[in-house]
């Protein structure tokens, strides 16, 4: 007989990108929201850090009326909270935390930490500090709405994403045991450290201990308050079965379920508006392209692109710049190529000379100064892509077939040259490359071949692996997924392969491409959060069980 789950009757959430848009967590939960509120309604309540106070939040929207008796009570226990909707589908409850407040009492919380957890503290720099105060606040705001709103027979869970919520982990771990923790690590911290310190992670996995690291590459603090919080909590999770290796060799603990991140095919337009949006991105794609270049690059251009954090190397930025200057002298490009790298860099403002030439409507047979970015930007000479591109002195020249463009902001639709966002962009694109070499999963793939653009991704990243699984062997570009075999040290095979895929693709029929795009669109639709929530109500049945035993010996 099987035995039936326990269901959540509160789910509480937090994240330091909760209406605060800074990375793949923040499209993690904004898109699987709407799935888990159409069956919990408003008692699935995000908590989010209020940088925004009085100013217009572009994420939130604050409901005065929404628990206004509880917010007088948390106002009497000292905490500055806002509550509201978070502006994505589903429009879930949030509540903002003011956590400045707390940071008078931060060596005070570090002790009780330590004497409590053994966790280390005293190496704390940077964003350490921020993110605790921050997961401190969140955790007395369940605190007070637990013992202020909630009857002791629900069930609830209290789910923190990141290192950064660790330490309000396990403040309700210690205070509200009748509450079922849930901790999500998306990357560990550890060992995304190790990757970006130029350092092997796979091939020497097995070896690396993560203590011994956190102080060879000061990271005690943050590896401690993750691997502790992995150790306490009720239900450890992670993003893919790449990152579960990482977590049980340098966290030295086994996740107990692995929660793949879906999508939430909403923000995709439906077939009566797609194709005017893809002509509307690529046209914009095109002047912006020619009033830089002074070019006349035509709908016929093969538009390609890479996005995501600005990490140079586990983003694979380096070899997919590497690949585009192998790509301008293949002989098996069939047609012009136009590569956009769309990372936000240290952007000082749009280029006044381009949005001059862009608003006169004129076409010009001159490039600009620089026509390689679209912004200027802060310390120009020192940025990794610019200096790349000039070490392989890759200029944009008249003659070349592909035209390599740094688009270093957030297309957030404010930009200042390009004023379209994202998603409104991505539809524009022929072939999206994204060649990880540290990727827990890959939201960018998925993203892409939701908009019906095939990509290439490579085995290092957990969406790499979920294609292969699915196709049963390596994915290619002709079923909407090209899947690179990545590893430590491979980097001038990944580029060639990059390059050869591109060249191919571009050889392809209508017929060919249309089969791609649409075996892009099949395959996105396995990744719909409708189909990978089932993982989450596992962890959550696994934490519930465990608060549930509690419980009962408490009662005994």
């Amino acid at each position: 007989m099987v035995k039936e789950k326990l269901i959540p009757d509160y789910i509480f959430e937090s994240s330091w990108e909760v209406c605060n848009k800074v990375g793949g967590i923040y499209t993690v939960l904004s898109t699987r929201a709407k799935t888990i509120k159409d069956k919990l309604q408003d008692k699935l309540i995000f908590i989010g850090p209020d940088f925004w106070k009085e100013k217009e939040s572009p994420y939130f929207q604050e409901d005065k009326d929404l628990f206004r008796e509880w917010k007088e009570k948390a106002s009497e226990e000292g905490l500055a909270v806002r509550v509201g909707r978070w502006s994505v589908p589903g429009e879930p409850v949030t509540i903002l935390i003011d956590f400045k407040p707390f940071f008078d009492k931060k060596n005070e919380i570090y002790s009780w930490l330590w004497e409590h957890y053994q966790v280390d503290s005293l190496h704390a720099y940077g964003d350490y500090d921020e993110a605790s105060m921050f997961s401190y606040a969140a955790a007395l705001v369940v605190e007070s709405f637990y013992n202020n709103n909630i009857d002791s027979s629900k069930r609830v869970i209290y789910h923190g994403n990141e290192w950064m919520t660790g330490l309000g982990l396990l403040y309700i771990n210690y205070k509200l045991p009748q509450i079922g923790t849930l901790f999500t690590t998306h990357a560990t911290s550890i060992g995304r450290s190790i990757a970006g310190n130029m350092k092997p992670l796979y091939d020497y996995l097995f070896a690396y201990n993560g203590d011994q690291m956190s102080v060879e590459l000061n990271m005690q603090s943050k590896h401690s308050i993750e691997k502790q919080t992995a150790m306490y909590v009720d239900c450890f999770t992670t993003v893919s079965d790449i990152t579960a290796n990482e977590c049980k060799e340098l966290l030295d603990k086994p996740v107990d379920v692995v929660l793949p991140n879906g999508f939430d095919n909403s923000f995709v337009p439906n077939a009566s508006v797609f194709a005017k949006k893809r002509k509307a991105a690529r046209k914009r794609l095109i002047e912006v392209a020619n009033a830089l270049l002074g070019d006349n690059l035509d709908d016929d251009t093969m538009i390609i692109s890479t996005s995501g954090r600005y990490e140079f190397r586990n983003k694979g930025i380096d070899v997919y710049i590497e690949s585009l200057n192998r790509l301008l002298r293949s002989k098996e490009l069939k047609k012009r190529v136009l590569a956009f790298i769309e990372v936000p860099g240290w952007v000082g403002e749009p280029r006044h000379d381009l949005v001059e030439r862009l608003n006169s409507g004129k076409s010009f047979d001159t490039p600009l100064e620089v026509p390689l970015v679209t912004h200027w930007l802060h310390e120009m000479s020192h940025d990794n892509t610019l200096g790349m591109m000039k070490y392989f002195d890759m200029h944009n020249r008249k003659d070349d077939m592909v035209k390599v463009i740094f688009l270093p902001c957030y297309l957030d639709g404010n930009d200042g040259v390009l004023n379209m966002t994202y998603y409104d962009i991505v539809l524009g694109n022929d072939l999206c490359v994204y060649p990880s070499y540290y990727e827990p999963w890959g939201y960018t793939p998925l993203e892409s071949i939701a908009f019906k653009v095939p990509c290439i991704t490579t085995d290092l990243a957990g969406f790499g692996l979920w294609a292969n699984s699915v196709k049963g062997g390596f994915s290619d570009i002709q079923d909407g997924v090209k899947v690179i075999h990545r590893t430590d040290y491979n980097y001038s095979e990944v580029a060639d392969t990059i390059k050869d895929t591109i060249a191919r693709y571009s050889n392809f029929t209508k017929k060919e491409i249309d089969a791609a795009r649409k075996k892009a669109d099949v395959l996105s639709k396995k990744a719909l959060w409708t189909e990978f929530i089932k993982y989450y109500y596992d962890a959550y049945d696994i934490a519930l069980v465990k608060a549930e035993e509690r419980k009962c010996r408490e009662a005994q």
